[in-house]
């Protein structure tokens, strides 16, 4: 009988221990450390020969090669049928790739990969739905309401991992599910399903299987209270791809947000609407967040993030009161708390804004959480416009980062934002003076520019001041639309620009 020994081991970060701890001292989580009873490291590589013996990932080279003698491998992304699923995949799935999708209770992971599974059953071929949680019976009601009836859509309702590997290398099929990876085990191991050693055993073992076979893995994870993914940080290493579905409870609106992707650009976003149907797509989600702009009121701005390569049009709504207490409250939803601190400093100390006897609040409309530094100016606009109860036309964008020292500083992609903004019908953008590429603007334009902008391209600025129109933002032009620049150094002048 193989030597056993006893560790403990945080099931946050995976910190081992050969004593139980109170508190890790990795990640500082209290109650995390779960006492596991592994094998000797000699049991363990007797146990592990059977699986070395069959050749690297590949299954081919089982020696190093040379680069140049290394076969590349020509393959064809698999379409998911789900248009914005394929644009955060980067144009579909890899053949051989393990992709981690993570996500809260009920956000619609399975039902996502539901629709996807039953699309690639339809073009592609058989489709094995590990369900390790539900029943096939409940999978089956879920099906039947998104309309799923493909007789190539298998259904195993099964949590041993060794049987789930029987099966994928006896079906061989064009695509793996796995729901979820907290919910299998491998009874090599003692410790129960969902621990460190259980999702990480269970993680190399479906990667070897999807390099091996050539065969795309989904693999659906819980995630902790701060949002991440639960298990070891080294599940993260060890697939290919990382997603995120997001969306608030209250909200019908979901983002598919990659954390990470070998195959494509990492931090690329879908945007979905939850319904009874299903998943919906929504290709144009700028057009869909504005439309339900209300009437013009003090402390709205729009601003456009860039969410991956696709720039987004969001409403930000700010809201300030005189304080009650002795220390006014800043409470944010959708911004970094921190972040709208430090703007409300600037807005302080470099504007004169009197904002230390305020209340302030700032949200984000449609339920989203926008990290970019480029939303600076149109936050920080909001909050001013609240505070002076003084409106920013509709019709008005804003792009920028802002500095401690109340400077505009420059963003990447302005002439694809500008673009966007030019599709919705907005007819004023304000940007940074400085780092404007000068395919947009020069810099003998004066500080307020007219100039006429293509769908397909930009065209060079003109000399001449075009006036502006106020109107609200709708449906574009027919042709070509015309636009207005406002380049701006610091943030009193991106005020006084934007304000009524």
């Amino acid at each position: 009988m193989p030597k056993t020994y006893t560790k403990y081991i945080c099931q946050q970060c995976g910190y081992e221990s050969a004593k139980y701890l109170g508190r890790c001292p990795d990640c500082n989580a209290w109650n995390s450390l779960v006492e596991t009873v592994e094998q000797s490291a000699a049991a363990t590589r007797a146990s592990g020969a059977g699986l070395r013996a069959t050749g690297g990932l590949s299954g081919i080279y089982t020696q190093p090669t040379p680069l140049p003698e290394v076969r590349a491998i020509a393959h064809q992304r698999i379409s998911t049928g789900i248009g914005e699923m394929d644009r955060v995949l980067g144009g579909g799935l890899v053949p051989g790739s393990v992709v981690l999708i993570g996500g809260e209770p009920g956000i619609g992971k399975s039902t996502l990969l539901l629709q996807a599974a039953g699309n690639i059953a339809e073009s592609s071929g058989v489709v094995l739905y590990i369900t390790a949680e539900e029943s096939a019976e409940q999978v089956k009601i879920r099906a039947e309401r998104l309309g799923i009836t493909s007789g190539r859509l298998h259904l195993y309702p099964e949590s041993d991992l060794d049987t789930i590997a029987e099966a994928i290398n006896g079906i061989k099929p064009a695509l793996v599910i796995v729901d979820s990876i907290q919910t299998i085990a491998s009874e090599q191991l003692t410790s129960v399903p969902g621990s460190i050693s259980q999702v990480r055993d269970g993680a190399n073992r479906l990667h070897r299987i999807a390099k091996n076979l050539h065969i795309p893995i989904f693999i659906i994870g819980h995630v902790t209270k701060e949002g991440s993914v639960a298990g070891p940080r080294a599940l993260e290493h060890i697939v290919d791809a990382v997603l995120y579905l997001e969306g608030e409870r209250f909200h019908t609106y979901r983002l598919l947000r990659g954390a990470k992707n070998r195959f494509g650009a990492t931090h690329e976003v879908g945007v979905f609407e939850m319904q009874g149907e299903g998943m919906i797509e929504i290709p144009n989600p700028s057009a869909v967040f504005l439309n339900e702009r209300g009437p013009r009121s003090t402390g709205a701005a729009v601003v456009i993030s860039m969410e991956g390569t696709r720039p987004l049009l969001v409403e930000v709504q700010a809201l300030t009161s005189t304080t009650a207490f002795g220390t006014p409250r800043v409470t944010t939803t959708g911004v970094d708390h921190n972040r709208l601190v430090m703007l409300l400093a600037v807005l302080t100390k470099r504007v004169g804004l009197l904002l230390y006897n305020h209340d302030v609040y700032v949200n984000v409309v449609g339920g989203f959480s926008l990290d970019e530094p480029g939303i600076d100016l149109g936050v920080a606009a909001a909050v001013a416009s609240s505070f002076k109860e003084r409106q920013i036309p509709p019709d008005v964008a804003l792009i920028g980062e802002v500095g401690l020292s109340g400077e505009v500083r420059s963003v990447s992609r302005v002439a694809l934002r500008v673009r966007e903004a030019a599709k919705l019908g907005f007819r004023r953008c304000i940007v940074p003076k400085v780092g404007t590429p000068l395919d947009i603007v020069s810099d003998w334009t004066p500080s307020k520019s007219g100039y006429t902008l293509d769908q397909d391209e930009i065209a060079p600025p003109e000399r001449t001041t075009q006036p502006h129109t106020k109107a609200n933002s709708g449906a574009p032009a027919e042709g070509r639309m015309s636009i207005e620049l406002v380049r701006v150094a610091t943030l009193a002048q991106a005020l006084d620009a934007a304000l009524d």
